[in-house]
């Protein structure tokens, strides 16, 4: 899991399946809450509640594991929205290694 990026993407739903086949992961802060998006060793895709962690320390599931993007994106899993269905609201942030970001992220 990497550390959200400060600088927000300019990104739209439809550029999203390249850059998530291209790295990986991706934040998307809504209103309510920020999501990991992230793939499970290249095969699976899953969605991430950045505000819950699991006994490792790691953020917990929120979604099914999917075998595509395509099925991932509009898969509903926070409060029966999907991806796609919160894109037009929702930031884009990269998912970083940490160097060069704030202490606090």
């Amino acid at each position: 899991m990497g550390k959200k990026d400060v600088e927000a993407l300019d990104i739209t739903i439809d550029e999203l399946p390249t850059y998530l086949h291209t790295n990986h992961s991706v934040y998307m802060e809504v209103a309510d809450g920020l999501y990991y998006l992230t793939d499970v060793n290249d095969q699976y895709w899953r969605a991430q509640d950045t505000n819950r962690f699991n006994e490792k320390g790691h953020y917990v599931d929120c979604s099914p594991l999917v075998p595509t993007i395509a099925e991932f994106l509009d898969l509903p899993f926070h409060d029966g929205k999907s991806v796609r269905a919160m894109a037009g609201e929702a930031t884009f942030y990269a998912s970083g290694d940490g160097k060069d970001m704030p202490e606090d992220f």
